[in-house]
């Protein structure tokens, strides 16, 4: 009877090559993955901000309100209104109205009306 000795499998040396080259792939794809997901919270809460802003302006006009004048949630938002619902940001902000002469505001500092 002969025995042959075949080992299969990987070596040490290979699957710590492999490790290796996970680890460096993994330490570029998650900082992008972040960097892309802020910059979509803050492109999608600019837009947010637009809509709150176009219902605050026709509200304004239809009801002859003036540039001090400030909507509640109530005056824009529900079935029949400006909004069917209120925006939310995406990243868990907290959207400020302000009064007709000025933009609506998010409590996350980077998000902006204009992004």
């Amino acid at each position: 009877m002969v025995f042959l000795n075949k080992k299969s499998g990987f070596t040490l040396i290979e699957i710590m090559i492999v490790v290796v080259i996970l680890g460096m792939l993994l330490s570029i794809a998650i900082p992008s993955y972040f960097k892309t997901r802020k910059t979509a919270y803050a492109k999608t809460c600019s837009s947010n901000l637009r809509l709150i802003e176009g219902a605050k302006q026709i509200w304004g006009v239809e009801n002859g309100k003036k540039p001090t004048d400030v909507p509640t949630e109530a005056d824009l938002i529900g079935p029949n209104l400006y909004l069917k619902v209120m925006p939310v940001c995406p990243a868990g902000g907290i959207y400020s109205f302000n009064s007709i002469g000025e933009y609506p505001t998010c409590s996350i500092t980077e998000h902006t009306f204009g992004n």
